[in-house]
């Protein structure tokens, strides 16, 4: 039997916990918040994902998460925005628009 594991967002909610973020569940989303910032968390893709709120993380398998980034590129919405690029051992990378790959802290 193969190693079962974590769904995505649990892996973003343990990302989002070692930054010292605190969470809390908002429908399918997370909304992350340390000092002044608020980020919500999503695995939505970006066509379906809600628009509110300044800061949005898009969550996905490091193999999506480059396409993830182009839509977002594309689309140019109206918030910043990032992806979460995550492994299957839980490694992640920080993409965003305006740098390839931001490294992990």
């Amino acid at each position: 039997m193969g190693a079962v594991s974590k769904p995505l967002v649990e892996k973003a909610r343990a990302v989002f916990r070692g930054l010292g973020y605190e969470l809390t569940a908002e429908g399918e989303e997370l909304r992350a918040e340390r000092k002044w910032r608020t980020v919500y968390v999503t695995t939505a893709d970006p066509a379906e994902a809600n628009t509110h709120g300044r800061l949005r993380c898009f969550v996905a398998r490091a193999e999506r998460a480059p396409e993830i980034q182009d839509r977002l590129l594309e689309i140019e919405p109206d918030y910043d925005w990032a992806v979460l690029s995550i492994d299957e051992e839980g490694e992640y990378r920080v993409l965003h628009p305006s740098a390839d790959v931001l490294p992990a802290p």
